[in-house]
């Protein structure tokens, strides 16, 4: 299976507006190989209820989202506050302003976070270089009015990395999934930031802090959040099983019609990392697989059945399948021709 899908999913997501929400998915062809592909990329000792804690993002319990990513109130305020403060001084901004935003809502004094550790270094997050071109301003209206929750300074952070994982995703994913990160440290009850956060992190190969961060998002926004890229997940870390029950509990939410095609897609790979092959191609069957139709999936969707059509030994119609979504490709997003030649028989 093309390993494009769903990764483009995320980038689209975060390089449209510079931050990732549910209604930017543009879902795609499932992410991970064949479990064993990615085998070594998993801990042999990962328990199927843990989950990892993003590198820099400070302690967080996933199974509270209004507690995760702060250690106490008080100095999570006061961490906020002191970013705040130093960005409007940075930017040569009102100042007093922003202190007196703060102030309004919380007395509990200015007193700036210095938490050390035992070696008498700092442990607050080193903040990423921000790229030039990385303004708020190219954040989506929503995203930013959920942001407006902040104080201003901070807002401007947070919203500033959020900006930067956009830009730098398809390039430099690792990069930015620093900034992804940062702006977690900085806004851990943000539900965008957390969703955010995910899908870089997915985007990154990081599949257990993508699962984690996912969760927490879908909590925090009661919505349907991004399922398909959950499942794919689960996939990656050995857990097709999973995977199948996300999307068996998925047939109860409104999904988007190209995400509920997706998270068919990602079912589909899992039963056939199971050994399910003929049931990997009847979880692709249904009225819109029609060689007729051109949805934007379509192409897609033809190429993952001819996929799983070739895997289950069904040669000569995975053939057929390659050439229906070649022709759907209008914007050669995948190989299918290159497949449907190397399928063929060869005189």
């Amino acid at each position: 299976m093309s390993a494009d899908g769903v990764e483009e999913s995320a980038v689209e997501a975060v390089d449209t507006a510079g931050s990732v929400t549910s209604r930017d998915y543009d879902a795609g062809i499932g992410r991970v190989e064949p479990v064993d592909a990615v085998a070594e990329r998993v801990p042999a000792d990962l328990d199927e209820s843990e989950e990892v804690e993003p590198a820099g993002a400070g302690s967080a319990d996933d199974g509270d989202a209004d507690a995760s990513g702060v250690e106490s109130d008080d100095d999570e305020t006061r961490a906020e506050a002191a970013e705040a403060d130093e960005a409007a001084e940075g930017s040569g901004g009102d100042v007093e302003g922003v202190r007196a935003d703060r102030d309004a809502g919380d007395r509990r004094g200015d007193r700036r976070d210095d938490r050390r550790d035992d070696n008498g270094e700092s442990t607050r997050a080193r903040a990423p270089e921000l790229p030039e071109d990385a303004d708020i301003s190219i954040l989506d209206p929503e995203v930013k009015q959920e942001l407006r929750g902040l104080p201003k300074g901070l807002a401007e952070i947070v919203g500033r990395h959020l900006a930067a994982a956009g830009i730098l995703i398809d390039g430099e994913p690792e990069l930015a999934l620093e900034h992804a990160r940062y702006a977690r440290t900085k806004a851990a009850r943000v539900g965008v930031v957390r969703e955010a956060a995910g899908l870089t992190a997915y985007h990154a190969g990081e599949w257990a802090e993508a699962l984690s961060e996912l969760r927490a998002a879908r909590r925090m926004t009661h919505g349907a959040g991004h399922v398909a890229v959950m499942a794919d997940c689960e996939r990656a870390l050995g857990r097709p099983e999973r995977a199948i029950e996300l999307a068996r509990e998925a047939q109860s939410l409104h999904l988007a019609p190209e995400e509920a095609v997706e998270l068919r897609i990602v079912a589909a790979g899992a039963r056939r990392d199971m050994g399910q092959l003929d049931a990997a191609v009847v979880a692709l069957q249904g009225a819109d697989l029609d060689a007729k139709r051109r949805d934007p999936w379509s192409a897609r969707l033809f190429y993952a059945y001819a996929d799983n059509l070739a895997a289950a030994g069904r040669t000569e119609e995975a053939v057929q399948w390659f050439l229906n979504a070649a022709q759907a490709d209008d914007d050669n997003e995948t190989d299918a021709a290159e497949r449907a030649f190397d399928l063929s028989p060869q005189e």
